[in-house]
């Protein structure tokens, strides 16, 4: 049994570095933006979104977009989408 989680995990875990392989990593501009959002939005982050964090908190932003105040509601609009994956 133990054999087998471990396999799953290890099996998880390479396919999880494969698929970060395809994308490359954030642009200046877009590390830039999300410092942006995560200070115009920390107000709105915390009572909208509490407990997530990351792409899960970046998600919640946009589907509440409608509920947050106008500083956080510039700095997504402002925030550049990544596209989907690169086609194999």
């Amino acid at each position: 049994m133990t054999l087998k989680i471990l396999t799953i995990l290890a099996t998880l875990s390479t396919a999880g570095a494969a698929f970060a392989q395809d994308r490359p990593p954030p642009s200046p501009e877009m590390q830039a933006a999300r410092q942006a959002v995560m200070k115009a939005c920390a107000a709105d982050m915390k009572t909208l979104c509490d407990g997530k964090a990351g792409r899960e908190a970046m998600m919640c932003m946009r589907e509440n977009a409608d509920k947050v105040s106008q500083p956080c509601k510039d700095a997504l609009a402002a925030m550049p989408r990544r596209g989907p994956p690169p086609a194999q």
